[in-house]
């Protein structure tokens, strides 16, 4: 060990391993099947530690189960459709671990369940607040599915052509989707 290394920094560098490894386990097990032990095994520590740190499973995987960093959305509905694009290139480039680990649980576990939908929601009312008025919370809660489908259809499901072509690609076929939901007219509904 580098003694110049505090034991706030050592301390941050255990969690850190401990966030990893179970952000790699919660998406490769789901939440039932992924233990403390496990968790501290993969992290090379103690399972003591990892109870110590983040004080249950559940306090765990809350920590992990970030659907993702998103960067905030800002803007007129149209920067908007550009930004929620570039999240998703984002995903798509790189294998977004912690939203995995959220998706893979949350279809296994009723509080996995709960805490991926909260901070779905909060990240859902924050991007309505810059889509086209008429039906905003409809307008980013149908975003926020194109993108969690995108991202299955990717990292969960290898589906064909999907798993294999470019986020460039990807995003460019959606982009005009995604910009005829955040700000295109709302069509009349033709059965009414």
């Amino acid at each position: 060990m580098d003694p110049a290394t505090t034991r706030a920094q050592q301390r941050r560098n255990t969690e850190d391993r401990i966030l990893a490894a179970a952000a790699r386990l919660f998406a490769e097990s789901g939440y039932d099947r992924t233990t403390i032990r496990a968790v501290a095994a993969e992290a090379e520590t103690d399972p003591a530690l990892v109870m110590r740190y983040f004080g249950s499973k559940e306090n765990l995987f809350a920590q992990v189960a970030v659907v993702g960093n998103a960067e905030a959305i800002a803007g007129t509905p149209e920067q908007a459709a550009e930004l929620l694009l570039n999240a998703l290139a984002a995903k798509l480039t790189e294998e977004p671990v912690n939203a995995l680990a959220a998706i893979r649980s949350m279809l296994t576990h009723p509080d996995a369940t709960g805490e991926v939908r909260a901070a779905m929601a909060a990240q859902q009312r924050q991007a309505a607040g810059h889509l086209a008025a008429d039906e905003a919370e409809l307008r980013a809660g149908l975003l926020g599915a194109l993108t969690v489908g995108v991202v299955i259809g990717r990292h969960l499901l290898h589906l064909d052509g999907l798993s294999d072509s470019p986020p460039e690609r990807i995003t460019a076929l959606l982009r005009a989707a995604f910009h005829d939901i955040a700000h295109g007219r709302a069509q009349p509904d033709p059965l009414a």
